[in-house]
């Protein structure tokens, strides 16, 4: 049993480093994203100013456009929050995941603002930051449903 967790922790460390790599291509450098230097600094720090125009918008924008940007921002940050607690048992806590994924993402934005590519936003924080808690609650659901079949199946052999 020691073994399949051990190996379980190494293949989700290998799984962790692979996403945190694609992440930061997908917010630093994918020219698909318009992730290209630019000549002026771009942000939004009134929490939802965004978020409001995007729904405000939504027709003139694309539909598609408002998606990717909304649920792109949680969806990229569910990873986060469901292998952060697999790889480390002193990240099992919402509290904890919650704030290292608010920190990941103002560290994020940050770069972004400094390095002047895409924008620093803040309602991009509070959207990475709710992938990181929604990931975590996935991450709960999964242990629980296999804590579960682990304590059914020592009971059926006693």
């Amino acid at each position: 049993m020691k073994n399949a967790k051990k190996i379980i922790r190494i293949l989700s460390w290998f799984i962790f480093v692979i996403y945190l790599i694609a992440l930061v291509y997908f917010l630093f450098f994918s020219e698909q994203l318009g992730r290209v230097p630019s000549d002026e600094y771009k942000y939004s720090l009134v929490p939802f100013k965004e978020i409001g125009r995007y729904l405000r918008y939504w027709r003139a924008i694309g539909g598609y456009y408002v998606m990717l940007n909304l649920l792109g921002n949680i969806v990229c940050f569910m990873p986060f929050g469901f292998v952060l607690p697999v790889i480390s048992r002193n990240q099992r806590k919402f509290w904890k995941v919650t704030l290292l994924s608010f920190l990941t993402s103002l560290l994020v934005e940050l770069i972004q603002l400094v390095s002047k590519v895409g924008s620093c936003d803040v309602d991009d924080m509070l959207l990475n930051t709710l992938g990181g808690m929604a990931g975590y609650v996935l991450f709960r659901i999964f242990h629980r449903i296999l804590f579960c079949r682990k304590k059914e199946s020592r009971q059926q052999e006693t």
